[in-house]
């Protein structure tokens, strides 16, 4: 049984979804007014990995994310480069679904936009008013009381802005009537993009903009909501406060799912320490197998601190597996020796079953490498074996996107390349013509071409 900690309760729970093996999860989505980072990059390979987990499993999951494209940092940015709010956030919503598609995201049901949802948030609001949750202030706008909802701050377990909140967006206005009180709708100023409503030409709040568009798609409850653990206060707390008060049902998502920071070398990512990483820069220069080994290998709850140190550590691993599996196409061993692989896909499945525990799964999958390069070195392996060990890595990479196969244009190590020419040499010494041909024709096709020389054979690389 799947269980997850659940951050409502602060402890792990069973997985009981409203409907047997359907899921309903929706996840916290960009605000598209610059390039997306790679926080954001380990938040939704974490969740992408996770549901491709849930499925393999036989869930079916509706995993929806919403894209806000209205919100103060993209008209401020708009009027910065001197494009209009819709255009800038076009332009980074464009980038933002270009760079989950470079990241392998393939799990993603549907992305919502926040403007696509007007009328939902405007009759949210209306009910709000009605039910004597939110108050309006003539001129800025409408503001929700949260001294109205007895539960506010029961899922992070406060009720005010603290000094760790990276993301706040607390908004100011000295006529509201509480300090935390937040917006639901703005009154647009002069120049700034708007819409018709009741109380005046505006715009929505960062907030209502979510429980519109889960709403609409998967009504007032619904089983997992999921999103960085900055999200937590007050953007989160207020979602439950909007749906809760409107519906009158609680909880308003069975879940919630944190995924935790990522700082590089022990800061905070920002241009001014200019340590800014977009996941554009990082693909520029690395692989995404390398970054979604970084993100996995790390358990979704916990901090990563990203440094060149880890970088280089983690493509050292995923050289490690990558060699393991060229050697394990190589084997046409005989014996009938038996190797372990249920017990392994058995440790393999447990483990995410317990919190999506994604470390423990790792170490699962090199104990395999460990264990099968152990078995082929005592020429025990049998090409049976391999093909077993093949077909679970084949699984595993389904659920954790690190394209072990059908790597277009990936050289295998150089360890490997090193075993077939002296695999090759060896044919030679024997006069076996014909078997050293099919060997130099195979190290041609891996991009190597074999010299003869006086000193023995050198390898050279083909550009």
């Amino acid at each position: 049984m799947i269980k997850l900690y659940n951050t409502l309760s602060r402890k792990k729970e069973p997985l009981k979804t409203r409907s047997t093996k359907k899921i309903s999860l929706f996840v916290c989505g960009p605000t598209v007014y610059d390039l997306s980072h790679l926080g954001h990059g380990r938040t939704y390979i974490s969740f992408d990995a996770f549901v491709r987990f849930l499925k393999s499993q036989g869930y079916k999951v509706d995993y929806l994310q919403n894209i806000t494209d209205i919100d103060d940092k993209i008209i401020q940015r708009a009027k910065e480069t001197r494009v209009t709010a819709k255009t800038l956030a076009r332009r980074f919503e464009k980038e933002y679904l270009k760079d989950m598609k470079a990241l392998g995201i393939l799990s993603v049901s549907k992305y919502a936009r926040a403007t696509d949802h007007i009328p939902e948030i405007i009759v949210q609001i209306e009910k709000l008013l009605k039910k004597g949750y939110a108050y309006e202030l003539e001129g800025d706008g409408i503001y929700y009381d949260i001294l109205k909802f007895k539960d506010y701050g029961k899922l992070s377990r406060r009720t005010s802005l603290q000094a760790e909140d990276a993301v706040s967006r607390i908004d100011e206005s000295i006529k509201k009537q509480n300090k935390g009180d937040f917006a639901l709708w703005k009154i647009s100023k002069k120049g700034e993009p708007k819409w018709k409503s009741p109380w005046g030409w505006g715009r929505p709040g960062w907030h209502i903009e979510d429980t519109a568009i889960t709403e609409k798609r998967f009504g007032s409850q619904y089983d997992l909501h999921g999103g960085a653990r900055d999200l937590i206060f007050p953007h989160h707390e207020a979602e439950i406060a909007q749906m809760e008060a409107i519906s009158g049902k609680n909880p308003m998502a069975k879940y919630w799912m944190h995924s935790g920071f990522l700082t590089v070398e022990g800061m905070k990512m920002s241009k001014s320490l200019g340590n800014f990483i977009t996941i554009q820069d990082f693909l520029n220069q690395h692989s995404v197998r390398i970054l979604r080994l970084l993100v996995l290998k790390a358990h979704y709850r916990s901090p990563i601190d990203y440094s060149d140190k880890l970088l280089k550590q983690t493509k050292r691993e995923l050289e490690r597996i990558d060699e393991f599996i060229e050697r394990l196409k190589l084997c046409k061993g005989k014996t009938k020796t038996s190797f372990p692989i249920k017990k392994f896909r058995k440790d393999f499945i447990s483990v995410l079953d317990d919190d999506f525990n994604t470390p423990k799964a790792i170490a699962v999958l090199f104990n395999v490498v460990v264990k099968g390069n152990t078995a082929r070195t005592k020429e025990v392996l049998s090409e049976k074996n391999a093909k077993e060990i093949l077909f679970f890595l084949k699984e595993i990479d389904s659920i954790f996107g690190f394209i072990f196969f059908g790597r277009p244009n990936i050289l295998p190590p150089p360890n490997v390349i090193l075993e077939l020419a002296e695999k090759r040499e060896n044919f030679r010494r024997r006069k076996d013509w014909q078997s050293a041909d099919r060997m130099r024709k195979t190290l041609i096709d891996w991009g190597w071409e074999v010299d003869d020389t006086p000193k023995g054979p050198r390898l050279k690389k083909i550009s």
